[in-house]
């Protein structure tokens, strides 16, 4: 049977990742996920695509949401009290005009400090409203796009066994759950409806599209070291999408929220045809 092994959220867009055992599943995906992202002065977000020392930011957030620490090597923490009622900014992702609540100046300089270009935070405010695409269309925070990211151990085992050089992890590829069970490579293009969990407190999800990967690929996930040319050189061979790019593991909207833990059992009630 298909399980949940693994849960990883991100609170700031394009930094590192915190692996949970239980984690509650929002309309806009795991709690606290890409709720935060890093802009420069005009309000465009940071992206490890040119700003890689992301990946070395490592964020948590208090249980209750309302204090953030920062932590990254070389630089002290630091912690600052969550806004979620001030100004609204005007802020850019992929060209497209959202808001976000500036969280201040001290995190504002950490940041600069650590990227060495000035950087300021923002959060998702709450009256976010983005609609993503896909077949089944949902909302999501700061994600690239869709709410959940989901891959297989099948699908990365495959993929590794075809570079025939030292396996890349699974943080490469920033999922959001990972599932395994499933005997054959990439099963999460095909499913369309998932139930995670038990009846009464688990989730859905239902497909939106593949996960069309780009160069935050190359990034070493500790170092945030450009480690390239792996995937992309290796997934170009056997996975280029029809639209265009090459494709790894599937994005979701969320139909139900609920409460995810790892060990939790997937049931796909809708499969489809893959898209690629």
């Amino acid at each position: 049977m298909a399980a949940v092994v693994e849960l990883r959220y991100y609170p700031i867009k394009g930094c590192a990742g915190i692996s949970a055992e239980r984690a509650e599943l929002a309309p806009a995906g795991l709690a606290h996920d890409r709720a935060f992202m890093v802009v420069d002065e005009q309000g465009v977000f940071r992206s490890q695509r040119r700003d890689r020392l992301l990946a070395t930011v490592r964020p948590s957030v208090g249980e209750d949401g309302r204090r953030l620490t920062l932590e990254a090597p070389g630089a002290g923490p630091v912690t600052v009290p969550v806004d979620t009622e001030g100004p609204r900014r005007k802020v850019e992702l992929f060209g497209a005009p959202f808001f976000g609540i500036d969280q201040g100046e001290a995190v504002a300089d950490w940041l600069s400090e650590v990227l060495g270009v000035r950087s300021r935070l923002v959060r998702v405010p709450p009256e976010h409203d983005r609609v993503t695409d896909g077949l089944i269309p949902g909302t999501s925070g700061y994600a690239d796009s869709c709410a959940v990211h989901l891959l297989s151990r099948a699908t990365l085992d495959d993929f590794n066994a075809r570079t025939g050089e030292l396996p890349l992890p699974v943080d490469r590829f920033r999922p959001n759950i990972v599932v395994d069970g499933w005997d054959e490579p990439h099963t999460e293009d095909l499913a369309r409806h998932i139930a995670v969990g038990d009846a009464e407190s688990g989730a859905e999800l239902g497909y939106a599209k593949l996960a069309v990967r780009c160069a935050v690929t190359l990034v070493d996930q500790t170092t945030g070291a450009k480690a390239g040319p792996e995937p992309l050189r290796t997934l170009a061979r056997y996975r280029r999408a029809a639209a265009g790019g090459v494709a790894f593991g599937s994005k979701f909207a969320v139909l139900r929220p609920g409460t995810l833990r790892v060990g939790d059992g997937l049931t796909v009630s809708t499969w489809g045809p893959s898209e690629l």
